[in-house]
This record gives structure tokens, sequence and C-alpha cells, in this order.
């Protein structure tokens, strides 16, 4: 798959009614027996998933400077190459582990972590980082 410079508007509304979709089923199915360990893992996965249906977005275009497509591209590397702590540079042995002269200053990060702090996800912390993620896509792919 080539590298993606645009995507369709169908295609965005169609990423983003899937993560309401999934926002829907998760709050039917936890209902009052919410557990934390459960909403940590759901909400990781998620992540994972919204990064996905935008993996092939051309990495120039989303720009270094910490906004939510950096957050979320981050995010996964941490989950999925660091034991879900959140790191932002290559990892020794990892060279695909980051995207070179990437930055996430805390401050400017939409969820406030910390490198080397573990990544842990509530649904709120999903629903903020999924409508500015999709905001930027649509802004700045579309």
């Amino acid at each position: 798959m080539l590298g993606m410079k645009t995507y369709s508007q169908d295609y965005i509304n169609a990423c983003r009614t899937r993560v309401e979709a999934n926002l829907r089923a998760y709050r039917k199915q936890v209902g009052k027996a919410q557990s934390e360990e459960f909403e940590d893992l759901f909400f990781k996965d998620q992540v994972l998933l919204l990064d996905y249906m935008f993996v092939h977005r051309f990495s120039g275009i989303e720009g270094r400077d910490g906004n939510p497509l950096n957050e979320v591209r981050i995010l996964c590397n941490s989950i999925l190459l660091n034991k879900h702590k959140l790191q932002v540079d290559r990892l020794p042995g990892w060279p695909n582990s980051a995207v070179s002269g990437l930055k996430l200053p805390p401050e400017k990060s939409l969820l406030k972590i910390q490198v080397g702090d573990e990544v842990r996800l509530t649904e709120g912390d999903f629903v903020r980082l999924s409508k500015a993620f999709l905001s930027e896509i649509e802004k700045k792919y579309s």
C-alpha cells in the first residue's frame, strides 16, 4: 500500500461511526460492573484500531509537533513495542519503534503522560483522544 495523502470524507465518517459504535457497545456491556483493567485494555485496543484505520497516512503531512496524530502514533508504539510504557524516541534494537524527530511535549499532549510512565487509558481519555485525532485527520488529510 502506498502512503495516503488524502482520505475521502466518506471514509473518515465511516471510521468515526465505527469508533462511536464501539463506544456504545462498551457502555452497554460494561454497565455498572466496570472494571478498570478491562477499561484500560479495551481502550488501548481502540487506540490501536484508530491508528490502523489511517496507518498509511504520510507522516510528513501529519507533522512532528505533538499533535493528536503524533500522540496516537506514539501511544501505539509504546503499547506494542515498549510494554505499555510511554516512549517517544526510538528504542535500541527497534529501528521502527518511533518516527525520527517526533515530539510529544507533555504540556501539549491530550493525555499528559510522561515518558516512561505506564500508558493507562479510560473511556474519557479515549473519547477526548479519538475526537481530536479524527478532527486532525479531517483537517490535514481530507
